[in-house]
């Protein structure tokens, strides 16, 4: 069902139906903008005005002011604000029908640039084009200076789930959020030419699966009536990078979205962006370096230091970061050393602890719980948290010295994952028998266990070499640098509950 139309709304619809009887193509094809405002207003000489006497600016309106035969409005753009002076005796055609623009509606001026009485840089119009009418009454933030230079904001457009609802209002009234994703563009790239100048080849791999797995997660399920088959979306792109590393390639990585039929929280929405990387002949010492080395220069690109402000702590993301082992963390904050436990004396310590476990969770759940409620709100600065249990990582290499764990870390900032690494496991022997422990795991009621994937088994059969793997939510990145608190305000379209009908 549509939205009702408030009164101001039908207005607009009439004022569109004045403009189109006046002759005024309301959604014209095209529209010849030459410099944006940002360019305009760096570049403007009052010694050689007549560098800009010919320009083409386009953007919506964001203020009218009328004063009878002559008018200022402000349009925005993608690069900010410029104010127009438009006169009546320049546009005889078209002036009269400035009555009937809005703010919202979207304009193209070509005129020439000067300076006004006050120092405002402006663009006298020659000719004015409306190339799309704003229909909906859009929220109206006022702004204004103080005397200390502080910008104070009035009416704000801040409904947190209208606003997510309706990015592209946000966008418009709330301009600064922009900047949010700007950043979160600039991590990105960033990111692919730190791993392009090592060498390594970014790749596509299957978002539709016959078989899921590469984490501990329940999927989204589809179907493919061409071959009348059930699919799933993709938890993750581990197992076909492995894959790939098994071909032949050394290093190789991909950045796309997962989908994962879980909560949603904070950090969590049912689609995110992930990295992975994998990268032949190394180790998660070596992965350690390297994401530190990610991590740390990422921050210094896009935002020039190496200190964020986050959730009011200021953290420094210089290197070294803090290197911890699981089982000195869980003994630390909890005071139980819970190496060795089975699962039935780790259900026992969890119930001491007040971590609420469901009775049919595995050793692996109930590790990952107490982890999550005791320890996790204690990793504020930077620490890789290193050598888990091998019940809590399937794919993961066995220690190399230590009985029980497995070469994995997984780094945390200010109490959130970021990071997760292992010393892949290669020994298609181990890896069958751990699979196939998930399986049970997964029978006996725990549906975010992983299940066989036989053809995956098989690669491994052919040969992998020792391999370092890393996943980085990309998402949670843009937060931590960004100083973001939810994940909803770094994904422009985040997941939400459909609305009720109005």
């Amino acid at each position: 069902m549509a939205e009702q139309l408030n009164e101001q709304d039908l207005r607009r619809f009439e004022e569109l139906e004045l403009l189109e009887k006046a002759g005024i193509e309301v959604y014209p094809y095209s529209f010849n903008k030459t410099l944006s405002a940002k360019f305009i207003l760096e570049n403007y000489n009052d010694e050689k005005p007549d560098e800009l006497s010919n320009v083409g600016v386009a953007g919506r309106i964001s203020a009218i002011r009328r004063m009878g035969k002559a008018s200022f409005f402000h349009i925005a753009d993608e690069t900010g604000k410029i104010q127009i002076y438009m006169k009546k005796d320049d546009l005889p055609d078209f002036y009269e029908n400035t009555k009937l623009l809005d703010i919202g509606d979207i304009i193209g001026i070509e005129g020439f640039a000067f300076r006004t009485k006050t120092g405002e840089i402006t663009i006298h119009a020659r000719k004015v084009s409306l190339l799309a009418k704003c229909l909906r009454t859009l929220p109206v933030v006022k702004e204004e200076i103080d005397e200390q230079g502080n910008r104070i904001v009035y009416d704000a457009f801040a409904d947190k789930e209208l606003r997510y609802r309706r990015r592209y209002v946000d966008l418009i009234v709330n301009p600064d959020i922009k900047n949010t994703f700007v950043k979160r563009s600039k991590i990105i790239s960033y990111i692919r030419k730190f791993f392009d100048e090592k060498g390594w080849l970014e790749v596509d791999t299957p978002i539709l699966q016959t078989i899921y797995g590469g984490a501990t997660a329940r999927p989204f399920i589809t179907h493919l009536n061409a071959l009348d088959i059930t699919l799933y979306l993709r938890i993750a792109v581990e197992l076909y990078l492995k894959r790939l590393i098994v071909g032949g390639f050394e290093g190789v990585y991909e950045i796309g979205r997962n989908f994962r039929n879980e909560g949603m929280d904070r950090t969590h929405n049912p689609e995110f962006t992930m990295l992975e990387l994998y990268v032949a002949f190394k180790d998660y010492n070596w992965m350690m370096d390297l994401t530190e080395e990610l991590i740390s220069k990422t921050a210094l690109e896009v935002n020039g230091s190496y200190e964020v402000e986050y959730e009011g702590k200021l953290i420094s993301l210089k290197p070294p970061f803090r290197r911890e082992k699981m089982f000195d963390l869980f003994k630390q904050y909890t005071g139980y050393d819970l190496k060795g436990k089975s699962r039935e004396e780790l259900f026992e310590i969890a119930k001491k602890l007040n971590v609420e476990i469901d009775k049919d969770s595995s050793s692996m759940k109930i590790l990952d719980e107490i982890f999550g409620a005791k320890i996790e709100e204690h990793l504020v600065q930077p620490t890789f948290v290193i050598d888990y249990p091998l019940e809590m990582s399937p794919l993961a290499k066995k220690h190399r010295s230590e009985e029980g764990l497995v070469e994995r870390f997984e780094l945390f900032v200010s109490g959130n994952e970021l990071a997760n690494a292992f010393s892949e496991l290669n020994d298609p022997r181990d890896q069958r028998q751990r699979l196939e422990e998930q399986a049970r795991i997964r029978a006996a009621g725990d549906e975010e266990a992983m299940v066989v994937d036989e053809d995956f088994l098989y690669s491994l059969e052919v040969g992998m070499p020792p391999t370092a793997g890393l996943g980085i939510g990309i998402d949670r990145l843009v937060m931590l640098l960004t100083g973001e608190s939810s994940i909803r305000d770094v994904i422009l379209f985040p997941m939400m509950r459909p609305e009720k009908n109005k």
